[in-house]
């Protein structure tokens, strides 16, 4: 592809489909030199539930890594490393490791003293306490002064399960969002939880990145490239759109190609990074498609659902159906049956999509 390429004087390329894969690419010339620039943008989706990975444990395996590369690195925990698994950050760096104990509050503001002198600090909890018991230590001691602090909050949403609804987040994201200088990201895989990590480690700035408790299927591979400003399109469709990320990404992409056996053609956009949004492709599909849905693993108030409709009100005014969990707490159950509970599986957002469509078509 790309020795043909530099025979042609053209500005813009779109390869549909290589090797399962969808590139965008530009080329320019600078100083008499062609250059090609890719932007890895989707590719036809093969999900397989019998072959689940931990997102928690590559966030420890990638932590680990990227505190050899930077021994600037430090992680803070709050007597939970088994389950968030910086344990594996703790092993290799014992001296850069601390344990702040059941006292979350303390950790942050730990955290914002750490980042103040120069170290990159990883600030890492259940979601629930990374966020809620917190907030007033990352309102004003990390964002006010915009302090180098990553807050990692796994366990996010009700696939927490049986821990029941006092230690599942419904509100974190809401709440990371409305902050000033605050990035919020919410991983959908292995990979892309990998790609969040190190982009973290090497980006200034408070971030509050949001894990799944639940092992994940894989829905990207090797070639996907993490892009802050970029939302992924990873089903392409002309009737509806579907807007989520995190665990539910892979049970839209489900849904998606379910409809599309029906006659309904849905595009799923993967929306990692809540704040900032990627305005551009929300007002695309807008523009593009029938009507949006978002779906997610949280409160439907203040969540991606929110976010999208900011996006539209403001700019492409368009019907949008947010999906998620309405105006209650959660509650206790296997994750599984909790996220068929609340409608949130492939097989009911297949049902609530075509009554969708064709009450806004008909």
């Amino acid at each position: 592809m790309h020795n043909n390429a530099f025979f042609y004087k053209i500005s813009y390329i779109v390869i549909l489909s290589w090797k399962d894969k969808c590139f965008c690419a530009t080329m320019f010339v600078r100083r008499g030199y062609v250059f090609l620039k890719e932007e890895y943008i989707g590719f036809r989706m093969k999900i397989d539930k019998s072959k689940n990975q931990s997102v928690r444990k590559v966030f420890g395996k990638t932590l680990a890594y990227m505190g050899e590369l930077n021994e600037n690195i430090v992680v803070l925990d709050a007597d939970l490393s088994c389950s968030t698994q910086t344990k594996m950050f703790a092993d290799k760096y014992p001296e850069r490791f601390f344990n702040c104990g059941i006292a979350e509050q303390n950790m942050i503001a730990t955290a914002a003293g750490l980042a103040s002198q120069g170290k990159v600090p990883f600030a890492a909890t259940f979601a629930m306490f990374a966020t809620g018991r917190t907030y007033d230590q990352i309102r004003n001691g990390v964002c006010y002064a915009d302090l180098n602090v990553k807050i990692v909050g796994t366990h996010g949403g009700i696939t927490v399960g049986e821990d029941g609804a006092t230690h599942q987040a419904l509100e974190d994201i809401a709440l990371m969002r409305e902050i000033p200088h605050m990035t919020v990201i919410v991983p959908a895989d292995a990979k892309e939880c990998e790609e969040v990590i190190k982009y973290a480690a090497l980006h200034n700035g408070p971030m509050y990145i949001r894990l799944s408790r639940c092992n994940l299927p894989d829905v990207f591979d090797d070639n996907y490239h993490f892009n802050i400003h970029k939302a992924v399109v990873v089903e392409d469709g002309s009737d509806v759109t579907l807007l989520t990320n995190g665990e539910l990404l892979c049970e839209c992409i489900l849904a998606a190609q379910e409809l599309k056996k029906t006659g309904i053609s849905v595009r799923v956009v993967n929306v990692p990074v809540v704040k900032p949004i990627d305005k551009t492709t929300i007002i695309d599909c807008a523009r593009e498609t029938k009507f949006l849905v978002t779906v997610e693993n949280h409160s439907t108030t203040g969540g991606l659902g929110s976010a999208v409709c900011e996006v539209i009100c403001g700019n492409y005014p368009a019907k949008v159906f947010r999906i998620g969990i309405h105006d209650e707490f959660g509650q206790s159950g296997k994750s599984d049956e909790l996220v068929k509970y609340y409608g949130l599986d492939s097989e009911n957002l297949v049902k609530r999509i075509k009554s969708m469509y064709a009450k806004e078509v008909n």
